[in-house]
């Protein structure tokens, strides 16, 4: 690989020298966070470095859900947060996707408002309505809409399922492309004259006289200031709670008359699958093995494929038959708690990480309170 020692004057005065903010991570929270800065300070030079030919992490190896919380995992989040924790992170992620639809036209990521169904199986505890109308006082009081949340008793007839006794539906949720995502504010930040560079990773940095420099792997360059959006890679560059968490996804071949237009949610939010193009969409299963998935080795394994293979046989697809197509995994960044960590870290470094496999719905507000932060 060529190094930037080898490199022209022009090349190196057009896409290394000068910059006034280096992020590093070209996934949505990267790329939400360069177009964040740029309206705020249009005359700065800004460049994001992404070490993959695309994104890394999870950006864009998702399900493709616009979710903000199903109820089976609100329940189980409030029994280990506190309310106002868990409401600020609903909060984040509603308002998170309005500024996401702000930034891209909902149209050009082909966003379906088709509502989501958090479903229970036959040996699960079913939330009680008290609960469901606690759901929808709070939430009203962030959505401004009644009635958000809605008992379904028949899931299992309505779609066809096996072993599911009743679901809770959340009406303001959908599903959306984020290939073309990301597609979208990549040509947002290009058109803001934001530069992107894709297949060069940032492996360390040290602060100098001179300002920062970045250890990358094809030599070192100066920066004024570093903005670490790297999610679950961030423990590389800096010490805090984020760790790497795998998420393993399948895809079906296109399956015919198949009837479900909706996104799904199972197990406190652990399995989630949708429709796509006539494909089921199934991922999860984290939850069986999470020391195994605690990992940054975007691979997948036979025991969580198993474990979704067996979901479509025996639940979602119990009547019908289907073959996998292929499969991914995505590399998400988790901690303690799930609320994302958006903090200057030191002097002209900063770090918006922890989407908590929520950086569909979080991703683009996260980059504008991040851009906030920085002077």
């Amino acid at each position: 690989m060529l190094q930037i020692d080898q490199l022209s004057y022009w090349e190196k005065t057009t896409y290394f020298d000068g910059f006034d903010a280096v992020i590093i991570g070209a996934g949505i929270v990267g790329l939400s966070t360069a177009i964040a800065i740029k309206k705020r300070h249009p005359n700065w030079r800004i460049l994001i470095l992404e070490k993959g030919y695309l994104p890394s992490g999870a950006s864009t190896k998702n399900a493709g859900f616009a979710c903000f919380g199903s109820p089976s995992e609100l329940f189980d989040d409030l029994k280990n947060n506190s309310e106002n924790q868990v409401w600020e992170t609903f909060n984040l992620r509603y308002e998170g996707l309005k500024t996401l639809f702000q930034l891209i036209d909902p149209q050009k990521i082909d966003y379906l408002p088709c509502g989501s169904y958090d479903l229970i199986k036959l040996n699960e505890e079913e939330i009680n309505l008290d609960f469901i109308n606690y759901l929808n006082s709070e939430s009203k009081k962030i959505t401004h809409k009644n009635n958000t949340f809605l008992i379904e008793n028949n899931p299992g007839e309505k779609f066809g399922f096996n072993g599911i006794k009743c679901a809770y539906f959340n009406s303001l949720e959908g599903s959306l492309h984020t290939g073309k995502l990301i597609e979208q504010l990549h040509q947002k930040a290009i058109q803001l004259g934001i530069t992107i560079l894709f297949g060069i990773e940032c492996q360390g940095y040290e602060s100098s006289e001179l300002g920062l420099l970045l250890a990358l792997n094809i030599g070192e360059m100066k920066a004024d200031r570093l903005i670490i959006c790297s999610n679950g890679f961030a423990s590389q560059l800096i010490d805090e709670d984020v760790v790497p968490a795998r998420a393993q996804v399948l895809i079906t071949k296109p399956i015919a008359n198949l009837q479900l237009e909706s996104t799904f949610h199972m197990d406190k939010g652990y399995y989630y699958f949708r429709t796509i193009n006539n494909r089921i969409l199934l991922g999860g299963g984290r939850n069986t093995d999470i020391t195994g998935e605690t990992t940054t080795a975007i691979e997948t394994t036979e025991n969580i494929q198993a474990v979704l293979k067996t979901l479509l046989k025996e639940v979602i697809l119990p009547n019908q038959s289907f073959e996998i197509d292929y499969a991914w995994s995505g590399i998400m960044g988790i901690g303690a708690s799930k609320q994302p960590i958006i903090k200057k870290i030191s002097p002209n470094v900063y770090a918006g990480v922890r989407m908590g496999g929520m950086g569909v719905a979080i991703g683009a507000a996260v980059g504008q309170q991040l851009s906030e932060l920085i002077d």
